[in-house]
């Protein structure tokens, strides 16, 4: 039995024996020598950055509407029987132009019976005058003689009766001078409703017009573009204290521009948008407001704004692909690697975005895609202007 556990334990020991030769080998081998390259920098197009004094502009959008339109209504009835040629959509006419005439044969009658009125009443008014003047010669020796007995209500009467006359006289005038539809103001007609030979009620809807002296634009904000022009919720405009609103639209093929002005911000936040509305106007835009092309800026009229914001001095200004998710920077340090930062953010735009804080004059600023960035990595450069020049 003996002899048979010697002779099966035998090869185990030397299988166990060759395993533990190998493992000492190994141990008190020599490490290998790995001559491993370091990795290639990353090209990427960098823009240097340069300090800046930036005004914040604010891009938003309205409609034209006109500051006055009005329904125009019919103060007197009667047939109409003049209608001015000014008097059609898109007319224009001047201040008090006469844009209906009114059928004014009832209105001259009862002009006319409203002055013989007034006669009456003055003659009325002398009639009791005289016997309150006889009244007092005849009780002249009696004393406390009544206010009745001295015609005195009589005369009071016959006054009042004269200035009932007289207010009459003047509605009758009114009247008259009503049969002339008329607007105190220059402007535009928006749409018509009435034709010669239409009898028309008081109150009847005669059409829509709006002025021309100035037009409105509302333009939406939002908090940051509010922040940007630096003005309060409320705000109206006093004097020079207006900022300058520039508007381009596509008409005709072309891209026309007017100027206008922001003059108030409303008080109140829009409850359905949680926006903020602002107000701009130009004057004249028919006339002297017209673009260079002599393009009016007319009411319906869709328009992209600029309104010059708040002015910043000693920030960076950068392309706006340069600004990264969550205001992030990727800046090359003056070693060449990748310094990866969080930057305070003034203002952004389509083109650019306004730096405070988080990147200095002279820097470097990443401007292209870089894939899997990481602090630290190894970049190689190309500036985006030398290049661009190069390529024209």
């Amino acid at each position: 039995m003996r002899s048979k556990l010697l002779k099966l334990s035998g090869p185990v020991l030397v299988l166990a024996g060759a395993v533990g030769v190998v493992f000492l080998l190994k141990a008190t081998a020599p490490e290998p020598q790995t001559d491993e390259a370091p990795p290639r920098p990353v090209t990427v197009y960098t823009h240097l950055a340069e300090r800046s004094d930036a005004v914040l502009n604010v891009q938003t959008q309205g409609e034209v509407r006109a500051r006055t339109m009005i329904n125009l209504t019919a103060q007197v009835g009667g047939r109409v029987v003049s209608v001015s040629p000014e008097y059609v959509e898109g007319g224009r006419f001047n201040p008090d132009t006469v844009l209906l005439k009114i059928d004014d044969s009832d209105y001259r009658l009862a002009l006319r019976e409203a002055e013989a009125a007034v006669a009456a009443a003055e003659l009325s008014v002398e009639q009791a005058l005289a016997d309150a003047d006889v009244a007092r010669k005849q009780l002249r020796d009696i004393p406390n003689a009544s206010s009745l007995s001295l015609k005195k209500p009589q005369i009071a009467e016959a006054k009042a009766r004269r200035e009932a006359a007289l207010a009459a006289l003047d509605l009758a005038r009114l009247n008259l001078e009503r049969t002339n539809i008329r607007l105190p103001f220059e402007g535009r007609v928006a749409s018509t409703s009435v034709h010669i030979g239409e009898v028309i009620n008081t109150g009847s809807m005669l059409g829509e017009v709006f002025s021309t002296d100035r037009v409105e634009v509302r333009l939406p904000l939002n908090n940051r573009q509010l922040s940007a022009l630096g003005l309060p919720i409320g705000f109206a405009a006093d004097g020079n204290t207006a900022p300058e609103v520039a508007f381009t639209a596509d008409v005709a093929g072309i891209t026309q521009h007017w100027t206008g002005h922001l003059v108030r911000i409303d008080a109140a936040v829009d409850a359905s948008t949680r926006l903020i509305y602002a107000t701009a106007e130009v004057e004249d835009p028919y006339g002297l407001g017209r673009s260079e092309e002599g393009m009016p800026l007319a009411v319906g009229l869709f328009v992209e704004a600029e309104v010059v914001g708040r002015s910043l001095e000693n920030t960076v200004r950068i392309p706006s692909k340069g600004l990264r998710p969550g205001n992030q920077l990727f800046v090359v340090d003056s070693s060449g690697l990748l310094d990866i930062r969080t930057a305070e953010v003034a203002h952004t735009s389509a083109e650019h975005a306004i730096i405070s804080k988080g990147l200095r004059p002279g820097e470097r600023l990443v401007v292209s895609a870089l894939r899997n960035p990481i602090s630290g990595m190894a970049l190689s450069t190309i500036d985006e202007r030398r290049f661009a020049a190069r390529e024209n």
